[in-house]
């Protein structure tokens, strides 16, 4: 009699992140961002709620290099739809 259990009836299929892929920055074009972002969240104790504006640029520069080092995605659906309306406000009418 045999008691050995047989698993391989069900399979794991992986999948994908939601937002694709997000690879090292070997090439440290955002490295400078990436500084500024960290030495606010050192200065702010941590809260990053202080250091949106910052993510945000870092986020931006990571959607904008040319080895794709995030996909393209509205701001907005990365949770920075109010800061990207205090932009708009800033700048000065003609």
């Amino acid at each position: 009699m045999s008691t050995a259990m047989n698993f391989s009836t069900k399979t794991f299929t992986p999948r994908p992140p939601d937002k694709g892929a997000f690879p090292l920055d070997h090439f440290g074009e955002c490295s400078a961002f990436k500084e500024r972002f960290m030495e606010c969240l050192r200065h702010s104790g941590y809260e990053s709620a202080a250091c949106r504006q910052r993510a945000m640029a870092y986020l931006e520069c990571r959607m904008d290099r040319r080895v794709q080092l995030m996909a393209n995605e509205p701001l907005e659906k990365l949770g920075f739809k109010d800061l990207i309306n205090e932009k708009s406000e800033e700048k000065p009418e003609k």
